[in-house]
């Protein structure tokens, strides 16, 4: 990597640090509770690795076969992310990387995976996905489908449902998110009532390169960033 695409990308590195220090001010939060996913699907791997040097070990792919390749090429001390579309078929490869999955979206895909992992050491870790917007465009539980769901999902010993993840309507005006992951939140608290708080559901994956200081000012522990870390280098 040229010392002008490093000094490049470690300048991005700084300026999202920047942008999350600011809004974990504006929320009175601690930057520890949110983890920054470099979402890696477009960048080189030299870009990639280059970040890992730097200190960024979380890393988001939203396809199954370049995460589990990639896992294969990466130190082990990565913490892998997947936050596409994940079909049934590829489930156990996801799996093999003892990643987070973000974007289990489905009574019928949690069922298969909990299957899986029924044989693993230790369970998995997935976040349910939810379609807090509505968008026909999108996947993920709607909320009312998933309340319906919630006392066959939370009873599964053979996963660890995290949290979970949304993604909010692409718009340039980033308070448009807000609502959304707002609505998430709320959604959160109320499963873990549901459940008699046998579930902490700590973790709240919502925010992206250009809305992930109102996620994390509505109480975003995982944002996904990529086009703001990677901006410029190609």
């Amino acid at each position: 990597m040229s010392d002008a695409l490093r000094s490049r990308l470690v300048e991005n590195l700084r300026l999202v640090h920047e942008r999350m220090e600011a809004a974990c001010h504006r929320g009175n939060r601690s930057i520890a509770d949110v983890t920054l996913v470099a979402v890696s699907k477009y960048a080189e791997m030299e870009w990639v690795q280059e970040l890992v040097q730097l200190g960024v070990t979380d890393l988001g792919e939203a396809r199954p076969q370049q995460l589990m390749a990639r896992a294969a090429q990466l130190p082990s001390h990565v913490r892998w992310h997947l936050i596409g579309h994940l079909q049934r078929n590829k489930a156990e490869g996801v799996l093999a990387s003892n990643g987070l999955i973000h974007s289990v979206d489905s009574v019928r895909l949690f069922d298969h995976i909990a299957k899986l992992g029924a044989a693993l050491p230790r369970p998995p870790r997935l976040l349910l996905e939810v379609n807090i917007s509505g968008e026909a465009s999108k996947d993920g539980f709607i909320a009312d489908d998933l309340l319906a769901a919630w006392s066959h999902l939370s009873s599964s010993p053979s996963v660890e449902i995290a949290g979970l993840m949304t993604m909010a309507p692409l718009n340039d005006d980033s308070e448009s998110a807000r609502p959304v992951f707002r609505a998430l939140r709320e959604l959160r608290d109320r499963l873990r009532f549901e459940c008699d708080g046998r579930l902490a559901l700590n973790e709240l994956s919502m925010g992206m390169s250009g809305d992930f200081e109102v996620g994390i000012e509505e109480g975003a522990t995982l944002i996904r960033v990529g086009s703001s870390l990677f901006e410029g280098l190609s």
